[in-house]
């Protein structure tokens, strides 16, 4: 018979087998996209600002616009009500359907205290030249639908390590974090939580996993992206900003484990 897929949160402690599986997991997500992505050029002009092409779209970019609405959608659905979806945009709309989320486990009054949007963003539009050609086909809608949708498997990635993995360490270390995190210590924190050896493990992999999910790919047909590029994505992006969204979640984390 099928096995049922245990919470995150189960009998009142974090699986870490579990958390390390959907951040693995997250990792073939972000490389599809990535990879749909770079089957276009870099497009420079749909990130200019005042030239959507909308009537009325202000001094706001066609890539700006995309996410915008989509983001208004997103939130429309409940998307934002669950912990590891942090949005690009401010202003949302409230949720128009009733979401009921299971216990989370976490101690975070304000969910976006920990929002690594703007870094996730940067990083982003910084890797773009990196995986796509140089030059401008034309493809503008496509471009910025494919920006939206990495952009959102990445800042999903990066945000559900910055909480689950944050909250699992100090159940496991709590006396030892509690007392940095009532210094203020970012330095230490950042320190205590860092696993060379593990980010080493974690880089090999990615690396790895674009060879593998690009062997068959016709080069004729679709455009391959460096397995170096990603990995490099991985050490100098996602890594760093997941554990700054750790450090942010202990700062910000309520010492009393209960809310009142």
């Amino acid at each position: 018979m099928p096995t049922s897929i245990k919470p995150i949160l189960f009998r009142g402690k974090f699986d870490l087998d579990q958390i390390a599986a959907v951040l693995e997991g997250l990792e073939e997500t972000i490389i599809f996209m990535l990879i749909n992505r770079a089957q276009f050029a870099a497009n420079k002009a749909a990130y200019d600002p005042g030239h959507s092409g909308f009537a009325g779209g202000g001094n706001r970019s066609l890539f700006e616009l995309r996410l915008r609405y989509h983001e208004e959608m997103d939130a429309v659905f409940g998307r934002f009500c669950v912990p590891e979806e942090r949005p690009f945009t401010s202003d949302l709309p409230h949720p128009r359907r009733r979401v009921i989320l299971p216990e989370t486990g976490l101690f975070l009054r304000d969910l976006n205290s920990v929002n690594m949007a703007g870094e996730i963003l940067d990083a982003y539009r910084n890797l773009i030249p990196r995986i796509c050609l140089e030059g401008d086909d034309g493809q503008y809608g496509s471009s910025v639908e494919h920006d939206v949708m990495a952009l959102q498997a990445i800042a999903r990635r990066i945000h559900f390590g910055s909480l689950y993995v944050a909250e699992s360490k100090y159940q496991s270390h709590k006396t030892e974090y509690r007392t940095m995190i009532e210094a203020g210590d970012r330095a230490g924190l950042l320190a205590a939580l860092t696993r060379t050896e593990v980010e080493e493990k974690i880089l090999k992999r990615v690396a790895d996993k674009v060879e593998h999910i690009q062997a068959e790919i016709n080069p004729e047909v679709r455009r391959r992206i460096p397995a170096e590029e990603i990995m490099a994505f991985y050490r100098n992006s996602i890594i760093p900003l997941t554990k700054e969204g750790e450090v942010r979640y202990f700062l910000h984390r309520q010492l009393t484990d209960t809310f009142s």
